[in-house]
């Protein structure tokens, strides 16, 4: 098996592809080891190499977020604990969890905005969640009020230095382009 790494616009998270799929549908994230434990074997066994402060799967990726260890250090570890985990048959995610995105879920936004929204959700899945995809991450809709879009950013996205300006240069110019009542984004926890 041979797993190529990339980097991401964060230098605290490396991008590492399998060659396989890693999640048939959506995304999952995890911030921590107990979290990670009762729902990915895949991520908890990444949390057991010193210094992984992040885990976030996707459709055939694997970023790994890291505090302030050096990648020269964890890397190997990383891509052995990625090859042992597919060689060894286990599931990615354990049985009860599911790699759906927690999309539609916790959402918010007036009644009336229904095609507003619809219209949102389809540029961010066409236009911006493939590009983010790209560079280990996602964003997904949490809510649309008083022109305010408000996006979770998800894998090598979150904590990344250049998030700001993807959200205010690129997707905040892409809506308002295509939406007129979108008058700002803002990211959300």
């Amino acid at each position: 098996m041979f797993i190529q790494t990339e980097a991401t616009p964060n230098p605290s998270t490396l991008k590492f592809l399998p060659g396989k799929v890693v999640l048939e549908t959506g995304t999952a994230e995890f911030r921590d080891e107990t979290e990670a434990r009762a729902a990915s074997p895949l991520a908890a066994r990444l949390f057991g190499i010193p210094g992984v402060k992040g885990v976030f799967l996707g459709y055939d990726f694997i970023t790994v977020t890291k505090d302030d260890a050096d990648w020269q250090h964890m890397k190997p570890a990383i891509l052995g604990n990625i090859m042992e985990h597919f060689m060894s048959g286990l599931p990615v995610l354990a049985g009860g969890a599911l790699g759906g995105s927690d999309e539609d879920e916790g959402e918010f936004f007036n009644e009336g905005d229904e095609t507003i929204v619809a219209t949102i959700k389809e540029l961010l899945d066409t236009r911006v969640r493939p590009a983010v995809a790209q560079d280990g991450g996602d964003i997904t809709f949490k809510g649309f009020r008083d022109g305010v879009v408000y996006l979770n950013m998800k894998g090598a996205c979150s904590g990344c230095p250049s998030s700001t300006a993807t959200l205010k240069h690129g997707v905040q110019n892409l809506l308002r382009h295509f939406v007129p009542e979108v008058q700002e984004v803002e990211a959300v926890a």
